[in-house]
């Protein structure tokens, strides 16, 4: 005979298997943040509502202005930087 919590998790796994990939991905999401405690940390978070001074405006828009005239380091060469990859 079958224990409940093998019940609930093939009731579980068949009820994942009927979603679609967007509602799959925000189940996964949300078991994420139900199990690793930094997630849950960060999820629960409160936002913050800092006002943006003049200065980082423009600070901000010299980044972007930057990056849009293709100035900015490509993401491998980030990678390779901390040795994340090769």
């Amino acid at each position: 005979m079958e224990s409940n919590r093998t019940q609930e998790r093939e009731q579980a796994h068949a009820l994942l298997d009927k979603l679609s990939d967007e509602q799959l991905n925000a189940v996964r999401n949300l078991l994420e943040v139900m199990v690793e405690p930094l997630s849950r940390s960060l999820a629960l978070a409160p936002t913050e509502d800092e006002e943006i001074t003049p200065e980082t405006a423009a600070s901000l828009d010299r980044a972007r202005a930057s990056l849009n005239r293709g100035e900015g380091i490509p993401h491998d060469d980030i990678l390779r930087e901390f040795g994340l990859k090769k």
